[in-house]
């Protein structure tokens, strides 16, 4: 009969089951367990043997799968060992990791879970509160970090950072361009949390980083720079033609804002005619010329009639795009002759978008010459801000990057009966 229960409870060889009763009082199924003598005073953060130090607090009960709809509770004895490593710390148990009120079994299907199901179908299914999820997830992601090599033949790394909270709160995030894994997530935008990534990657994997693509941000330059000063830095060309979008955008505003006669936005009248026009033409001279609709493209001629300048900057636009259309030498034989345009263009924003682009011209010429984008790394990032909508009421930011890390690091832990299986 014992057999059996071993196999319902999910109890492997290194525990003892010693007894198994039903508590009617709380309707829930109780295990008494140990361990066996082979695994009996062990430091529970190292797994090291160590001398007993006392009995503890008594016994305790770790949570495990439920059978059918009963709760089920592993109850055993929870000594304290003195590690000379750890100190005095409660012994490690097979069936549980150290410092968890869950059994292992539980905390593979609750992370299984976060990864594929919404917060309400987890916390629902196993009848536990969503800060316990946050909890687990970190303890199951500190565990696979131990087991595995995350920065293993890292060689070309994108980098960038995501906002997941209010009042500019941010995580940075570090994505291999090879293998598509998110290898590195931290608090923070700015040089220190760079360098607590470089820090972790150590000197000499630091040293073997071959490329690096960002947005052009200085804080993440510099420690480029710094820490792997022979890896090409690639500009992003999606950020780079942001910065002309937004360029055009300002030419457009002030040719809006002209054209009705407004000194400012609060003593403005409501546009006509012209301002009008010129107001809905926004998304006309955003998007690429292989993407407008016919309305739009009849707009578009209704600018370069009527505003010749406002139309000069939306050429400007798609000069600085095709560029990147060309890349490699081509690329950056137009690139030089777009610069030249923009310098002589006569038109501020474009004018001060060229010395731009002059500061960070040899991150940009990187850029058409390897063909590395942030493109994988915005994809990614996309799928964090649904991880942080799913995460939300987690304690701690270190549990949303767990989650993170878990379910776009590449290490997604088995159910417990595909770790029978093998």
């Amino acid at each position: 009969m014992l057999r059996v229960w071993r196999r319902l409870l999910g109890l492997n060889d290194r525990t003892v089951l010693e007894d198994v009763e039903f508590d009617q009082d709380d309707e829930v199924v109780v295990a008494h367990v140990r361990p066996k003598s082979r695994w009996t005073r062990r430091c529970g953060r190292c797994g090291r043997r160590c001398p007993r130090h006392d009995k503890g607090h008594g016994r305790r009960r770790w949570r495990g799968l439920d059978l059918g709809t009963i709760k089920v509770f592993l109850e055993a004895d929870a000594p304290r060992v003195k590690c000379r490593r750890h100190g005095v710390t409660v012994a490690q148990v097979p069936w549980a990791r150290h410092g968890a009120r869950q059994t292992r079994a539980l905390e593979d299907t609750v992370a299984w879970l976060a990864t594929h199901c919404s917060k309400t179908a987890v916390t629902a299914l196993l009848r536990i509160t969503w800060r316990t999820v946050g909890s687990i997830i970190t303890r199951v992601v500190a565990e696979i970090d131990s087991e595995v090599d995350r920065f293993d033949g890292l060689r070309r790394i994108g980098i960038d950072e995501i906002s997941y909270k209010r009042g500019h709160r941010y995580i940075t995030v570090v994505v291999c361009h090879d293998t598509g894994r998110l290898v590195w997530a931290g608090k923070g935008r700015d040089k220190a949390t760079v360098r607590r990534f470089f820090d972790a990657l150590g000197e000499q994997r630091s040293a073997q980083i071959t490329h690096v693509s960002a947005d052009a941000a200085d804080w993440i330059a510099a420690v480029v720079a710094e820490r792997c000063p022979d890896a090409v830095l690639c500009a992003d060309p999606f950020h780079v033609v942001a910065w002309a979008t937004d360029a055009l955008d300002e030419v457009r505003r002030a040719a809006w804002n002209e054209a009705r006669g407004a000194v400012t936005q609060r003593t403005a009248p409501r546009a006509k005619g012209m301002a009008r026009g010129l107001k809905h033409a926004r998304y006309a001279l955003w998007k690429n010329p292989e993407n407008l609709t016919e309305k739009q493209r009849e707009k578009l001629a209704w600018v370069a009639k009527t505003d010749p300048r406002l139309h000069r900057a939306y050429l400007l636009k798609e000069g600085l795009r095709f560029a990147f259309v060309l890349k490699g030498q081509a690329g950056k034989d137009a690139l030089d002759r777009w610069i030249s345009w923009a310098r002589r263009c006569r038109i501020p924003a474009f004018v001060d978008l060229q010395r731009r682009i002059v500061k960070h011209r040899a991150a940009i010429d990187a850029a058409l010459e390897h063909g590395l984008s942030q493109g994988l790394i915005e994809s990614c990032n996309t799928k964090i801000r649904v991880l942080t909508r799913v995460a939300y009421g987690f304690k701690s930011h270190e549990a949303l990057i767990a989650l993170a890390m878990l379910t776009l690091g590449g290490y997604r832990p088995d159910l417990p009966h595909q770790q029978a299986a093998r």
